[in-house]
């Protein structure tokens, strides 16, 4: 496995070794050990989630306050995604910057996301089947999110805006400006 940092450092991009041939491919997804070494710090997942999506269909940008902040090892299994993290951590020098990578199927790349950012996904092929890992159980009274067309973050979805479908939810959320100090840059919040 390969551990590449984006241009926002603490936001990971894995590129996993597959063996492949005529018969198909194995490739190991997750290993705790090389994760812990490439991260510096130990993160403990707890459960697994997975969504299947259609074409346009975006979801996020979403996070959990502390203490329930969770912490996101993304990956497709079926078609591609575009995947954004935003880095929502006041006093963070890339506060209101953001990473987008092409997930996919065919190329079996991971994100992992830290806390302290927000996430989220559009789906660019016909459909996509989504899998994370988080390290923090789903908190309905901690979780957040941020609109996903504010100008101030320009993050380009790569798909017109007509062709996006999205939740109730997520078409009502903040703008970045809206924030308040929902992270501090300074804070350690694995140490929670």
């Amino acid at each position: 496995m390969q551990f590449i940092a984006q241009d926002i450092a603490d936001v990971i991009l894995i590129k996993p070794k597959v063996h492949g041939d005529e018969r198909g491919y194995f490739v190991e997804t997750f290993r705790q050990d090389k994760f812990e070494e490439a991260l510096g710090y130990q993160v403990n997942f707890v459960q697994d989630n997975e969504s299947k999506s259609s074409r346009g269909v975006l979801r996020g940008l979403h996070y959990q306050l502390a203490p329930h902040a969770q912490s996101k090892l993304v990956r497709v299994i079926a078609g591609s995604v575009l995947d954004v993290a935003v880095d929502i951590r006041v006093g963070s020098p890339t506060y209101g910057q953001h990473v987008a990578v092409e997930l996919s199927a065919d190329n079996k790349q991971q994100l992992f996301v830290p806390r302290g950012f927000a996430h989220g996904f559009v789906v660019l092929s016909e459909t996509a089947i989504f899998a994370y890992k988080v390290d923090n159980y789903y908190s309905p009274e901690c979780d957040r999110g941020l609109a996903f067309d504010d100008a101030n973050l320009a993050i380009d979805w790569q798909l017109p805006a007509a062709s996006l479908q999205l939740s109730e939810k997520d078409t009502k959320q903040p703008a970045f400006s809206e924030l308040g100090s929902d992270f501090d840059f300074n804070i350690n919040y694995y140490a929670q």
